[in-house]
């Protein structure tokens, strides 16, 4: 205790800077977590927590027995699978071109485009992806030049899911790409240099030195991600998808705001994302052991 007290006196300062951090998460992420209860009550916003009666895991399992439950399962891991595995190396191969750009103004220019889509709400930016690819739009302009009918892609099913990948990678692997750009200026500029000398080629260079520079970065962002398999967001989903789709579009977060959130089921609404959640500390607990042991840094 009277080491802790002498750390945090010799770099009070830096413990102060660190106090906003601490206050934000102590009341917006753990005080919030006493609100899991109602997952297990039948929740009246009239009666309270204290109030409302305790049910156990009865929308658990209502959960699991509903005739939607495999549809919802089935698409979110999906959608979620997809977009790690075509949507997660889109951000790391854009920051080694964005690295090897030696024109300033071009690489300038270029992170500008890429970085400015991540700050559209999915509100605006799910309405230029409905607009380019409507009836009429952009996309079936482009297909009828050739000849081809229009295509209803948002109220396709063999397209939807695609949709959703893509659209997610333009909007957000821009921005993503920004933290593989710090790792990758921290690599020291040395090794690029004992690999000239050697005769190395640009592409040498990024799988051997590069690369295993930032391994540490990819494995721990790659951990997080599996973290939230689970947890598209409900956002981008609402946006594009229609009835048409829900076979194949709909997901756990929008089966929740559909069923608990619009009908007025909090409890229920609550047991799905305690379920969420526990799965998401599952897969970043094996991930983490994963990258562990096969040499790689972890979280923990």
């Amino acid at each position: 205790m009277r080491e802790a007290v002498r750390a945090i006196r010799a770099d009070w300062l830096l413990y102060l800077f660190l106090l906003p951090g601490l206050v934000y998460f102590l009341l917006f992420k753990y005080l919030p977590m006493y609100g899991v209860i109602i997952a297990f009550q039948d929740f009246s916003p009239f009666l309270g927590i204290s109030g409302s009666e305790f049910v156990g895991w009865k929308h658990f399992i209502r959960f699991f027995t509903d005739d939607e439950f495999i549809t919802v399962f089935r698409n979110t891991l999906l959608i979620s699978l997809y977009k790690l595995l075509f949507g997660f190396p889109v951000p790391v191969v854009l920051a080694l071109m964005l690295n090897e750009a030696r024109i300033r103004w071009f690489k300038r220019t270029a992170q500008t485009l890429f970085y400015i889509p991540h700050f559209f709400s999915w509100v605006v930016f799910g309405g230029i992806v409905i607009q380019a690819l409507s009836a009429d739009g952009m996309v079936n302009s482009l297909l009828a030049l050739f000849g081809i009918e229009p295509v209803m892609f948002l109220g396709s099913k063999a397209y939807f899911r695609s949709i959703l990948v893509i659209s997610d990678i333009v909007k957000e692997s821009g921005w993503a790409s920004i933290i593989y750009l710090a790792a990758i200026a921290g690599v020291d500029p040395s090794l690029y240099e004992a690999a000239r000398i050697d005769g190395a080629g640009k592409l040498r260079e990024i799988w051997h030195i590069t690369l295993p520079g930032i391994r540490s970065t990819i494995v721990i962002l790659l951990i997080l991600r599996l973290g939230s398999v689970l947890e598209l967001g409900v956002q981008q989903v609402f946006m594009l998808y229609n009835p048409l789709v829900y076979e194949v579009g709909d997901i756990i977060d929008t089966y929740v705001y559909r069923v608990g959130l619009t009908q007025q089921k909090y409890s229920f609404a609550a047991a799905v994302g305690l379920f969420q959640s526990t799965v998401g500390l599952i897969l970043i607990y094996l991930s983490n052991q994963v990258a562990k042991r096969l040499g790689g840094g972890g979280l923990w």
